[in-house]
């Protein structure tokens, strides 16, 4: 390992006009014959919890058997390459069923340990703080952001009730600061590149740079040649792959936005998020890695899609809008055609967040991975979408969570109605959350 003789702080920016860049953990920024455990390079902990909507087909989602060495069932077989880094749960539950209005309790209770949110059409809501912002309190200060909250669709504007009896706000995200503050999440994928790494800069420069097909790493471009003239060879070629993989992303951001002709180039407000679903969802993967990757965040929560929505996946073979499908696969149609369409779209969206795993696996911290110092959740607070049951719920945990994760590679069945509360109790002391209790547990599962 190549070690300079000042170590880097861990903290290191690289600064220009309208940018600041965020390094990755170099080797240079271990100082000398220090043990590991006692320097900025110590393992971070990180928690990011990504939710799809409407449940997944319960017949093509679970194990047929608990333990070790189960068989991956259909809409699980695109994580089997992450065997040993991976946790199925069944058995656990966000609560009661609520026969009207279900869709709108669970994005609010996904997080929220079982506390149940208040029935009310008006903006008098109330749900409970999330876990995510107790992990964001704990772990997340000392970075740039404390937390990332991230979506695909954006119904913010949306008033008045979006599901029978309760408020559209219930549906519109799934992070709470606390019972009355619901976090918004951004959708677009422009703002959140701007947010990681440009410190703004005017509208006019934001627009000359798109014209010109220019980069937001361009101003810093001398201060990372006099960089890497101080760094070993492993710190060059980490530095560079890690500015290559920020300006991939922003190239295909300028890619979809070039797409979306109806976008007029006005930069006082950013280009629209992309038409293309998958690419919209992979560029958001993409920017959640790099936020972990240059520890501008430990936290993150992203809505893969919104309840009740009506979009569609024609793409796959699936013309029908999702919120229909997912009622029609789960008992309203006799038609077993209804199941497979719902399991399809099911599948891709584990394909999709597969590849965001996968994309962790790679990039090296210290002795491991990203993955290996990560801990993601996946899934849906939602079992099934026609009964609008809230249990069994389909989860999965990836991820080593930096040496604590001790049952990976196992299928843990808890019994009929635990709390969903448990897991996440669970989680939180994982990441360093100090505390015996989360929203409704009983007790911390055994994780």
């Amino acid at each position: 390992m190549f070690v300079t003789k000042k170590a880097l702080p861990r903290r290191t920016f690289l600064k220009a006009a309208g940018v600041t860049v965020a390094l990755p953990l170099l080797d240079s920024m271990v100082p000398a014959a220090t043990a590991l455990a006692q320097t900025p390079a110590a393992p971070i902990r990180r928690f990011g919890a990504v939710y799809v909507p409407h449940g997944l087909l319960q017949s093509q989602w679970l194990p047929a058997t608990t333990g070790r060495g189960f068989e991956f069932s259909p809409i699980l077989k695109p994580l089997e390459p992450f065997r040993d880094q991976i946790t199925v749960l069944s058995g656990l539950s966000a609560g009661p069923t609520v026969l009207n209005g279900g869709h709108a309790v669970a994005p609010a209770s996904y997080l929220s340990g079982n506390v149940q949110p208040k029935q009310t059409e008006n903006s008098d809501v109330r749900g409970a703080v999330t876990v995510d912002q107790v992990m964001a309190a704990a772990i997340g200060q000392e970075t740039t952001f404390p937390s990332l909250e991230l979506a695909t669709e954006d119904f913010s504007t949306s008033l008045g009730a979006c599901d029978t009896g309760y408020s559209c706000i219930y549906m519109n995200t799934i992070s709470w600061a606390d019972a009355r503050t619901p976090l918004p999440m951004e959708t677009n994928p422009r703002t959140v590149f701007e947010r990681m790494f440009g410190t703004g800069g005017s509208p006019a420069e934001r627009q000359a740079r798109m014209r010109t097909d220019r980069s937001i790493l361009d101003g810093i471009a001398e201060s990372v040649a006099r960089l890497q003239q101080g760094l070993g060879a492993p710190d060059r070629s980490r530095l560079s792959t890690y500015l290559d993989n920020v300006r991939e992303i922003e190239r295909r951001i300028q890619r979809a936005e070039a797409q979306a002709d109806e976008h007029p180039l006005d930069l006082s407000a950013p280009v629209g998020p992309p038409e293309a679903y998958d690419e919209h969802v992979s560029i958001m993967f993409e920017l959640l890695a790099a936020a972990f990757r240059a520890d501008l965040t430990r936290v993150f929560t992203f809505m893969a899609m919104r309840d009740i929505t009506s979009r569609a996946f024609p793409h796959i073979g699936v013309p029908d809008p999702h919120h229909a499908l997912s009622h029609e696969a789960n008992g309203r149609s006799d038609d077993p055609n209804q199941q497979v369409k719902f399991a399809r779209v099911n599948t891709h969206h584990t394909s999709l967040f597969a590849a965001f795993v996968a994309r962790l696996a790679s990039i090296q911290e210290g002795d491991g991975t990203l993955l290996d110092r990560s801990t993601v959740l996946f899934g849906s607070s939602m079992s099934n979408a026609n009964d609008h049951t809230h249990s069994p719920l389909p989860l999965v945990v990836l991820g080593g969570g930096a040496g604590r994760m001790r049952r990976r590679g196992e299928h843990i069945a808890s019994p009929p109605n635990t709390p969903m509360a448990n897991l996440l109790l669970a989680l939180a002391q994982k990441v360093g959350v100090e505390t015996e209790t989360f929203g409704e547990s009983s007790n911390a599962m055994e994780v």
